[in-house]
């Protein structure tokens, strides 16, 4: 395991999610999968506990905690996009697997996790500042996934 870990709470679904990730994601894979070593408020001895797992080569651990706890907004992952087709297949795959869309590029996966896809055009253009980086601001706080597009028109004016 990695000297710094996220950890990630979940109910019962840690496997299920790192799993998807690991499909999902490049530089991503399953690592270790624990087992109780005995009865816990939440499980049994034998259910999966932990599992090691990297999401776009960050290091995680999901807790199968139980119900206790929930995800929100107050983390994500942002995933940086190269083009609408990159942004459409990450989009589309956690949309597609029980989620749900948010506004400005952010959704959240079937298990509540937070993601924000976003097109590193859009990135660019907030980097850029002045009229150029509101022009995009503007046009990305109308939309639900970010259309490439429209925040290329926005940049150009």
């Amino acid at each position: 395991m990695a000297k710094n870990t996220i950890c990630l709470w979940y109910d019962k679904d840690a496997e299920a999610a790192a799993r998807f990730y690991a499909k999902t994601f490049p530089d991503s894979r399953v690592g270790a999968v624990h087992r109780a070593p005995s009865d816990y408020p939440s499980g049994k001895e034998g259910d999966v506990l932990t599992v090691e797992f990297t999401v776009a080569g960050v290091a995680c651990l999901g807790l199968n905690g139980g119900p206790t706890f929930k995800h929100n907004e107050a983390f994500s992952f942002q995933i940086a996009t190269e083009d609408q087709e990159e942004t459409d297949r990450y989009w589309n795959a956690i949309i597609g697997n029980g989620g749900e869309e948010s506004a400005c590029g952010w959704c959240k996966d079937k298990w509540g996790l937070s993601w924000q896809i976003t097109p590193r055009v859009l990135s660019d253009a907030l980097a850029v500042g002045g009229a150029e980086a509101k022009r995009a601001f503007e046009v990305m706080m109308t939309m639900t996934k970010i259309d490439v597009a429209a925040i290329e028109a926005a940049r150009r004016g």
